[in-house]
């Protein structure tokens, strides 16, 4: 499997994960609050933001902004869907004015791309990659544009079958662009722990030999932490300063102590996973000295007198005879006197009655 260049990292192989702030909708059209986000993103850890760039015009149909007109949930629906999509969609400025503020506070700005006149956007403020959101996996025209950008793309796999998500690939790659990421996702918010399938990511880089990881929707970090123990390369996760703010998505998102827990021991777990080698470290050999066991003398052994098991015990430390080695010495002489209740080393035999330890 290949990394691929997301330009302010690598990611896949032994690179750590790559850890995005999803905001999206977050910043409620406000960008004081958008810019407080951003900074408790920075504080966290996080790699990179990420928003969601559409409009009134490239989303929704006519036909759905008719029939979305009055809601329950008023905290999560302040009007219409069309109000809301008015007052969450960023303008073009908006999106320069984001991008310079990310480059102040060195985190990277991405976005998810819902049209071709947003790739052309985010194309001009020169993004490092471009993410599709699960909604356009079988979004073929989108993906053949995007994908002639030579851009890397992250794809997200919520709701696609094994064969959509084959389409998609062979789309972009057909495209001429091998640059491609695989989020498994759940397009569920939040979804039931059974719907998970976290193993998904193992055949996702199976059947496409490309760096996976994994959009997540959950609440709390044990399965994106559990996801990069599986693996991922990528994770992405809503976030927000205030869970209990108004909007679409702050209630299912992580709170900035969250965010810091995936950043800061993400990063650990994908190190203590390292080599599928067994291999026994320095620091471990110099363990074995002071936690295995050796013979222990039982009595004073007198040179020339016979070594018998049951003259000996096997205790601490590990730097003499081992329990596994006793009986290439079993029999042999003392050559040097041992004292009771001390190591017996191989320099303290002869090689009378057994041959000599190689």
């Amino acid at each position: 499997m290949n990394t691929v260049d997301l330009g302010p990292a690598n990611v896949g192989g032994d690179n750590p994960p790559f850890i995005v702030a999803e905001i999206g909708s977050n910043h409620n059209g406000d960008m004081d609050l958008c810019r407080d986000i951003i900074d408790a993103a920075v504080g966290a850890g996080a790699d990179a933001v990420k928003f969601q760039s559409w409009t009134e015009e490239t989303l929704i149909s006519e036909e759905e902004y008719q029939r979305n007109t009055e809601y329950e949930n008023k905290k999560k629906h302040f009007g219409t869907l069309r109000e809301m999509v008015r007052e969450y969609q960023l303008t073009p400025d908006q999106h320069h004015t984001i991008q310079e503020y990310c480059q102040e506070r060195d985190i990277t700005f991405c976005s998810s791309v819902f049209s071709e006149q947003e790739a052309d956007l985010l194309e001009d403020l020169d993004v490092p990659f471009y993410k599709i959101a699960s909604m356009d996996i079988n979004n073929l025209p989108l993906l053949d544009y995007v994908a002639h950008k030579g851009r890397p793309m992250i794809v997200s796999t919520g709701m696609a079958t094994m064969a959509e998500i084959e389409q998609a690939v062979h789309t972009i790659q057909e495209a001429g662009n091998d640059e491609i990421v695989l989020l498994h996702c759940v397009s569920v918010y939040p979804p039931d722990m059974d719907l998970m399938n976290l193993r998904n990511m193992e055949t996702l880089q199976t059947a496409f030999d490309v760096p996976v990881g994994f959009s997540d929707h959950t609440l709390g970090t044990s399965i994106p932490l559990a996801a990069i123990a599986r693996g991922a390369c990528v994770v992405e996760k809503h976030f927000t300063i205030d869970k209990d703010l108004p909007g679409w998505d702050h209630a299912i998102s992580s709170d900035p102590e969250e965010m810091e827990t995936l950043a800061t021991e993400g990063k650990r777990i994908q190190r203590a996973l390292g080599s599928s080698v067994r291999t026994v470290s320095q620091e471990e050999h110099e363990k074995r000295k002071q936690f295995r066991r050796s013979a222990i003398a039982q009595k004073p052994l007198a040179k020339g007198e016979t070594l018998r098991s049951e003259d000996i015990a096997f205790k601490r430390p590990g730097n003499g005879i081992g329990p596994d080695e006793f009986e290439y010495a079993e029999g042999r002489k003392v050559a040097k006197s041992v004292k009771e209740g001390h190591v017996v080393h191989w320099h303290h035999l002869s090689g009378e009655g057994k041959a000599e330890k190689g």
